[in-house]
């Protein structure tokens, strides 16, 4: 039976190295995925076709990608703004995309985190969180690798879920919101800041 074992994470670095180390635990990279919030424009698009390897509608990025993941590329989701990203998931975001659905490519990300087994309401924190300059890594594994997987995104620094939700609501933040205004990169700044300095806290 397969479980999908997701990581949000302040820092962009702080995502990769949990990538690279699935990767090194023998994860297939098809059963990784990776959505990062683009605001600092770290990838630019280079405009190749509309189908850069993780489905219709991203375009590919170019500039530093390294060994991180195939198909990595860029595109936009309404309420966090641009984004760059690759595996399973991002191809179900960039699919809702290009089916111009209204809210299609948010409800793309909620929608194929409950599909794969996320609880609803985590995966509104998950889209918040992109939304406030967060990355997300996602890996589809064997049940019995759940354990292990979580551990390495862990590791990593990744965000302590219920404590993150906690503090949006006490702003209050009641859900991801697809109409919301994407976060500016001095808003980004300041949100890591803040987290950074009450990490013990929360």
């Amino acid at each position: 039976m397969t479980k999908t074992v997701t990581g949000l994470f302040d820092h962009y670095s702080d995502a990769t190295s949990a990538v690279d180390q699935l990767k090194a635990a023998g994860i297939s990279e098809d059963d990784i995925s990776i959505v990062s919030n683009n605001a600092d424009g770290r990838y630019k698009d280079s405009d190749v076709g509309e189908d850069a390897g993780t489905g219709a509608g991203i375009g590919a990025a170019v500039g530093g990608v390294g060994g991180l993941l195939t198909g990595l590329g860029i595109m936009a989701i309404p309420g966090v703004g641009p984004v760059v990203a690759a595996g399973w998931l991002a191809a179900t975001v960039a699919g809702a995309v290009t089916g111009a659905v209204v809210g299609g490519a948010a409800g793309g990300l909620i929608g194929a985190l409950t599909d794969s087994g996320v609880d609803e309401r985590d995966a509104h924190v998950y889209a918040e969180g992109v939304r406030r300059g967060g990355t997300l890594v996602t890996a589809k594994v064997d049940e019995g690798r759940a354990a292990e997987a979580e551990t390495i995104l862990q590791r990593s620094n990744w965000v302590d879920l219920p404590r993150r939700r906690t503090a949006y609501e006490g702003q209050g933040w009641t859900g991801f919101d697809n109409a919301s205004e994407p976060y500016s990169q001095a808003e980004i700044d300041a949100e890591r800041a803040r987290y950074a300095g009450r990490a013990s806290a929360l």
